[in-house]
């Protein structure tokens, strides 16, 4: 029998019952989706810090309320926009989830509040939240704050090289030619 409070398979509705908290370490390395965005390899021993904290809300006259308090840290490395080259970003992640009975009722929630509304699993893998989670806090444009330690060449300071107009040789054949000096009948 598996642990409830096993991260990749997490009895939501007895964790929240009993108010249970949880935290731990997680490897940046098997996270194939997350390091897929991200620059170059993913440094040996890179992880995310994460913690949960589960709780039960009482409402007069129907079920209770599940909660889930998600927060996860991360530093990982992408590719500035700007310069083109690795910047450290750091990522946070701080989300609240309601956990409802159902799918029809979560996308009916979903609407009304600003926290997550979603349907209660029979094991949830909090591992992939997780991942899914750092995903989202991905800047869309990564890019040095300030002025990048190496900006790339402006296009200004790059030699132009005049090309030949290709219509400048159609422009001298559509002029009229030179009137030519007659000489030959005035003698």
């Amino acid at each position: 029998m598996r642990d409830r409070r096993d991260p990749t398979a997490l009895d939501i509705a007895a964790l929240c019952r009993e108010g249970e908290a949880l935290e731990g370490r997680l490897a940046l390395t098997p996270l194939e989706r997350l390091t897929g965005s991200l620059f170059g390899a993913v440094a040996p021993g890179a992880e995310a810090a994460w913690s949960a904290q589960a709780s039960q809300e009482p409402v007069a006259g129907g079920e209770p309320e599940r909660w889930l308090h998600l927060q996860a840290r991360a530093e990982v490395r992408l590719q500035c926009q700007r310069c083109l080259e690795a910047l450290q970003q750091p990522l946070e992640v701080d989300r609240r989830y309601r956990f409802v009975r159902d799918d029809k009722l979560a996308e009916q929630l979903d609407e009304e509040i600003e926290d997550d509304v979603l349907a209660l699993p029979p094991r949830l893998d909090l591992l992939e939240l997780i991942e899914d989670e750092l995903i989202l806090a991905l800047p869309i444009v990564p890019r040095h704050e300030g002025e990048c330690p190496r900006p790339l060449p402006q296009p200004a300071a790059v030699a132009e090289v005049a090309a030949p107009n290709p219509f400048a040789k159609l422009a001298e054949l559509r002029r009229p030619a030179p009137a030519a000096d007659s000489d030959d009948g005035a003698k």
